[in-house]
């Protein structure tokens, strides 16, 4: 695997690579409408007159709920990805950079999960939303104790092929997602869209937390 000017990013234990040098008109007319319908979730936002060049979209629910339709749909498409944008890694899961908005708004990535590969636990520091496009994977929701700056884990759910998510960036939103079936022989696949131009896609997105040790 071939790692860009974005690099490995040891301490995340996550490999990432940079947007394949595919033709022109190899682009996917899934990944094109996703774009145009992140666009359209900005401009509604702005269109609003609630918007200023230095607020947090997320904010604001409509930008949430176009950006939760805009994921849908683009987890209804089938294999759009190519061949190098599902390819994993043995070591940790892999992220691949699809898109950057021209206007560092977002970025949108592919994550390849191997069996038994997972996330560290993290909160965000950017708005972010996910879909899942192939397998399932794990998602584990915790709390924030404030007071011992720690997290507890509240709950896990499955997070089929089709399943959407939407957060806000902030300390509050704290999960792990994996690949937690070691016995699955297939990868899972996930596409993400972080509120970060593409060069801070490995440093501007997870804000890892410390998690209780068990009782």
């Amino acid at each position: 695997m071939q790692t860009s000017t974005l690099a490995r990013v040891a301490s995340r234990r996550v490999a990432t690579v940079a947007a394949d040098s595919a033709p022109a008109s190899a682009v996917r007319p899934a990944l094109a409408r996703l774009c145009a319908r992140i666009d359209q979730a900005f401009e509604t936002v702005h269109a609003s007159g609630a918007s200023s060049s230095h607020d947090d979209p997320a904010q604001h629910p409509a930008f949430a709920r176009r950006m939760r339709a805009a994921l849908a749909e683009a987890g209804a498409a089938t294999r759009w990805l190519t061949d190098a944008q599902r390819r994993g890694d043995p070591q940790t899961y892999c992220r691949h950079l699809l898109a950057a908005d021209p206007l560092g708004r977002y970025t949108i990535v592919a994550l390849v999960w191997r069996p038994g590969q997972c996330s560290p636990v993290h909160a965000h520091r950017t708005w972010c939303g996910y879909t899942v496009l192939e397998g399932t994977l794990t998602e584990t929701l915790y709390d924030r104790d404030t007071a011992a700056d720690h997290a507890i884990e509240a709950r896990r759910q499955r997070r089929d092929a089709g399943a959407v998510s939407f957060v806000r960036g902030g300390p509050l939103g704290i999960h792990r997602l994996g690949h937690d079936c070691a016995s699955a022989g297939a990868p899972a696949i996930s596409l993400h869209v972080y509120g970060v131009p593409g060069e801070q896609i490995a440093t501007h997105v997870n804000a890892l937390v410390e998690v209780a040790a068990p009782a």
